[in-house]
């Protein structure tokens, strides 16, 4: 497929996992890329990696830093897609024992980016009058669940979802679609993370145990849906968050998977049945 030959797309946070799992997915179906990344020589060598692409440093959780990554973008082609992706999980500690200034990080991070990333994407789409795709890093499973000792990560990823509800409603007259995914446990370093490669390989088996599907997310999943939701084949779908899970969610106290549905004692790779 190439949904997207002669369009520019922006990947802020684009030197990490689910970055650049999308913006290989992207370049793969024709699109021109800009990386931006607060690592901006991993994000250059990221770009150099893909055909017609460039990477640039830039704190996207600042005004100027998200205005200069659209910028980027305009100059390079124009805007028509925007990959809101920049985010961290934060320190995981109980509320009581949080930092304000922990708090506010997290919260720069994850939702100031969002919306000075998507006011700036906003402005330069609205002017050039020819619509386009935003896709905001959404609550994950997070907005659905409960996690526990992550009060500034939560609260972050719970007020994406009216960011992008709110600003799907804003800027459906100027053409502008923006909906939001919601990832669970996806194989990264900050979705699974570990000591060590068998510590890794331990935890992977332990989180797709739990799952239904009986698999861990990959983010090659997530930049599957990305691409969607920023394609023409979603131009009727505006303010969802879409959750990748594998049905995870689905389970609670009082469905909680019993050893004859989900045998625990099962051996071999994740996704073996």
């Amino acid at each position: 497929m190439q949904r997207f030959s002669g369009k520019t797309v922006l990947v802020t946070g684009g030197a990490g996992s689910i970055g650049w799992a999308a913006a290989q997915r992207f370049s793969q179906e024709g699109a021109r890329l800009v990386l931006a990344d607060l690592n901006a020589e991993r994000a250059g060598e990221m770009a150099a990696k893909l055909d017609n692409a460039i990477g640039v440093g830039s704190d996207v959780a600042s005004d100027g830093g998200a205005q200069y990554a659209v910028e980027a973008a305009m100059a390079f082609g124009g805007l028509d897609v925007v990959f809101n992706n920049a985010g961290i999980s934060g320190p995981v500690k109980p509320i009581h024992e949080l930092d304000p200034q922990e708090w506010d990080h997290v919260i720069r991070t994850n939702l100031r980016s969002q919306f000075v990333v998507l006011r700036a994407a906003a402005r330069a789409m609205i002017a050039e009058g020819k619509g386009g795709a935003i896709v905001n890093m959404g609550s994950s499973m997070g907005g659905w669940d409960v996690l526990s000792a992550s009060p500034g990560y939560l609260a972050s990823k719970h007020a994406v979802t009216g960011l992008t509800r709110s600003a799907a409603l804003d800027l459906a007259g100027y053409g502008i679609r923006v909906n939001a995914i919601c990832p669970g446990v996806i194989e990264t370093s900050l979705g699974v993370p570990a000591a060590d490669k068998q510590a890794h390989i331990e935890s992977v088996r332990r989180f797709a145990d739990r799952i239904p599907l009986r698999r861990i997310g990959q983010p090659e999943d997530v930049a599957a849906a990305v691409a969607f939701l920023a394609s023409e084949e979603a131009q009727h779908i505006t303010g969802v968050d879409w959750l990748i899970d594998g049905g995870q969610t689905l389970q609670s106290w009082a469905n909680a998977p019993a050893t004859h549905t989900f045998p625990w004692h099962l051996k071999g790779k994740p996704g073996e049945r």
